[in-house]
C-alpha cells in the first residue's frame, strides 16, 4: 500500500500508523465515558454492575471483531456507512451512517458539555463551545496533529485513572464484600446497564472511519482494533472494581462524580483536584476523536450525495475534509451553547448499537476468502446490539426509533425524486 492515496485531490492521505490507530481508538474509548457512565450504570444494575460490564465488553468485541475484517476489505473513510453499503445495500449503509452522524453529533456536545461543567461549572455553555472552536481547528490542520494530541491525553488520562485505583485499592475503606452480587440486581437492570456502559467502549469505530488514512489497513485495522479495545477493558475493569471497593453500589449509584467520590472516600483529597482535571482532559480526548469520526463518515456520505456533496471536498495543503469538518464544528458548537445534551447519551447509545447491528449484518455475508470470523462472532454482536439498544431507558428507545424513522424517511423521498424524469 502507498504511503499516500494515490486518486485524485478530493483523497486522503495515508499517515497513521499502527501506533496513532491505536492511541486514536483508546483516545475516543478512554474518555468522559468511564467518568460519566458508572453511576447510572449502578443505579440500573445495582450489585450487579461487573456483570453489565462484561456484557457490554462481550457485545463491544464482536462488534470490534466484525468491524475489523470489514475494515481491512473496504479501507475507505466512513466505517460501517461503507460496509453496509457494499454488503447490504444503499439504504442499509445510510441508515448507519445516518445513526452514526446524529448519535455521535449528540456525544459531541455532551463531551463539550462535560469539559465546561468541569473546567467552570457557571460558564459550562461558553466553555464547551470554545473547546469545540479548539478541537475543529486541530483537526482541520490535520489528522497527525489530531493525533498526536490524542497521545498526549490519553497519557495523562491514564495517569489519572492509575491513581484512582492505587488509591482505592490500598485505602482502609476498601471492603471486598462490596463486589458481592445481591438481590437488587435484575436481568433488566443488567441490560439496561450494559447498554449505558457500551457508550464508553465504542470509540473504536474511530479507527475502522479513519481507514483511508491509516497505513496498510489490512495489516494496521485487525491489530488496532483489538489492542485498543483490550487496553480499555483492562482499564474499566481495573477502575469499576476500585470504585465499588470504596463506594459500593449505592454510594456509586447516588454519585454526581464516582471518581472524585471514590478519592475522598479513601482518604486522598488532594486528589480530588487531579481527578477533576482528569475528567475535563478526558471529555476533550472524546470531543476530539469524536469531531474526526464524524467528519469523516459526513464526508463518505457526501460522496455519494446522501448529504450535500459540497461537502466531499479534501483541503489541497491539509488532508483532511475542512467543509465536513467546519459543518460538524458548528452544528456541535450551537448545540453546545443553547441546550444541555446530557440526557442525550442514551439516545446516543442507542444510535451507535443500530450502526454497529449493520456492520455485524455485514460481517455474516462475508466469505472465508474475505476473511469472515467465525459465525457466532457476528451473530452475537448483531443479536447482542439488539437487545441492548432496546433495554435502554424508554426515553431513548422512542428517540432513537423516531430519528431512524425521519432517516429513512428522508432518504426514500430523495429517491422518489431522484426517479422522476
Amino acid at each position: 500500500m502507498p504511503t499516500q492515496a494515490s486518486g485524485g485531490p478530493d483523497e486522503l492521505e495515508r499517515r497513521l500508523g499502527v501506533p496513532d490507530a491505536v492511541l486514536i481508538g483508546l483516545g475516543s474509548m478512554i474518555g468522559a465515558g468511564i467518568f460519566a457512565s458508572l453511576a447510572p450504570a449502578a443505579r440500573a444494575a445495582g450489585s450487579g454492575l461487573l456483570i453489565g460490564l462484561a456484557v457490554a465488553a462481550l457485545v463491544a468485541y464482536c462488534n470490534a471483531t466484525s468491524s475489523a475484517r470489514l475494515a481491512a476489505l473496504y479501507p475507505s473513510s466512513g466505517g460501517t456507512y461503507v460496509y453496509g453499503r457494499e454488503r447490504l445495500g444503499q439504504f442499509w449503509g445510510y441508515l448507519a451512517g445516518w445513526a452514526f452522524v446524529v448519535g455521535k453529533t449528540a456525544s459531541c456536545a455532551a463531551m463539550a458539555l462535560t469539559v465546561g461543567s468541569y473546567i467552570w461549572p457557571g460558564q459550562a455553555h461558553a466553555v464547551a463551545v470554545a473547546a469545540v472552536v479548539a478541537l475543529t481547528a486541530v483537526n482541520y490542520t490535520g489528522v497527525q496533529k489530531s493525533a498526536l494530541m490524542t497521545r498526549v491525553v490519553v497519557t495523562l488520562v491514564l495517569a489519572v485513572l492509575a491513581a484512582v485505583v492505587v488509591v482505592s485499592l490500598t485505602s482502609g475503606s476498601a471492603d471486598a464484600t462490596r463486589l458481592d452480587v445481591g438481590s437488587d440486581a435484575t436481568f433488566g437492570g443488567v441490560l439496561q446497564a450494559a447498554g449505558l456502559l457500551f457508550f464508553a467502549f465504542a470509540g473504536y469505530a474511530r479507527i475502522a472511519t479513519l481507514g483511508e488514512e491509516i497505513r496498510d489497513p489490512a495489516r494496521t485495522i485487525p491489530l488496532a482494533i483489538p489492542v485498543a479495545l483490550g487496553i480499555t477493558l483492562v482499564v474499566y475493569t481495573a477502575v469499576a472494581v476500585s470504585v465499588l471497593l470504596v463506594l459500593g453500589p449505592d454510594g456509586l449509584a447516588s454519585a454526581g462524580a464516582p471518581l472524585t467520590r471514590a478519592a475522598r472516600a479513601a482518604g486522598a483529597d488532594l486528589l480530588v483536584p487531579v481527578v477533576r482535571a482528569g475528567a475535563a482532559l478526558a471529555a476533550l480526548g472524546s470531543l476530539l476523536a469524536l469531531i474526526l469520526g464524524v467528519s469523516r463518515t459526513t464526508l463518505a456520505m457526501a460522496r455519494d450525495r446522501h448529504l450535500p456533496h459540497g461537502l466531499a471536498v479534501v483541503h489541497p495543503r491539509f488532508k483532511v475534509p475542512h467543509r465536513a469538518e467546519l459543518l460538524v464544528g458548528a452544528v456541535v458548537a450551537t448545540v453546545a451553547a443553547t441546550a444541555d445534551v446530557r440526557g442525550a447519551i442514551g439516545f446516543s447509545s442507542f444510535g451507535v448499537l443500530a450502526y454497529y447491528a449493520v456492520a455485524n449484518a455485514g460481517a455474516l455475508t462475508l466469505t472465508r476468502a474475505e476473511g469472515r470470523p467465525a459465525r457466532i462472532i457476528p451473530v452475537l454482536g448483531l443479536a447482542g446490539c439488539l437487545v441492548l439498544a432496546f433495554a435502554l431507558p424508554l426515553s431513548s428507545v422512542t428517540t432513537g426509533v423516531a430519528v431512524l424513522l425521519a432517516g429513512a424517511a428522508a432518504y426514500a423521498i430523495r429517491r422518489a425524486r431522484a426517479r422522476r424524469p
